[in-house]
Parts: structure tokens; sequence; C-alpha cells
């Protein structure tokens, strides 16, 4: 499990580790029942605290995306498909207002971002 820290971010680093788990969870690439690093073996490869990687996953179990087992440790846990595909929206449609801020910063229309939306869409 590949996860990268910034120094450089605002957000705090549990919410940098959370959030990237969170991210491969939803894109597939972490299954449901698949097991996690321990809390402190995920601490000693980012180079964190215990604390840290413990409050990441405390987070992580709270929006029920993960469900620890005493004496087991942390696994995915079976996701809702349509919740699955509710939360994948929401991603896109957070990423999307950003594009409609910026866009109306730099003062381009509708059709301007429609054209390079389309673009990219076509590429891919």
């Amino acid at each position: 499990m590949k996860i990268i820290i910034s120094n450089f971010s605002n957000d705090p680093i549990y919410e940098q580790i959370s959030s990237q788990i969170k991210g491969m969870i939803i894109k597939g690439e972490l299954g449901e029942g698949e097991l996690l690093p321990s809390i402190r073996g995920l601490a000693k490869d980012l180079q964190v605290s215990v604390i840290t990687t413990k409050r990441a996953y405390e987070e992580l179990e709270k929006e029920g995306f993960i469900e620890t087992v005493q004496g087991k440790g942390s696994f995915v846990a079976m996701q809702n498909k349509e919740l699955m595909k509710e939360r994948k929206l929401k991603i896109i449609e957070d990423k999307l207002a950003e594009i409609v801020d910026e866009s109306r910063l730099l003062g381009l229309t509708y059709r301007e971002v429609e054209k390079i939306l389309k673009i990219l869409f076509e590429e891919g």
C-alpha cells in the first residue's frame, strides 16, 4: 500500500492517510476483507507517530470503510455498492466544482470548459 505524506499540505497527517486509504477502497485498489497494515507497521513505514495512524484508522472505521477485529487487525469493510457509487459521484462533483470556480476566475465560458472536457474524454 503506497501512501504519500506531504509536509506542504494544510491537511493533518492523519487526514492525508485516511483520505488516501479511502480513495484506494473507493477505486477498488483495496478489496472487501483485505487486511490493512497494522497501526504500528504503517506508522513505521510512513515514519509517523502510532497515534497518527491510529487516528486515521479510527476515522476510517467511523465512516464505515474499515473494520477492526481485536487481535486480528483492520480489514476493508464490506461496502454497499450503491453507497460506493454515491461516494464516487460526490468526489467527481467536488472536483468539478473546483474546476468551475477556477474557470470562472479565468473568465472561461461554459462552452470553453465543455470543449476541454470533451477533448479529455476523447483522449481517455
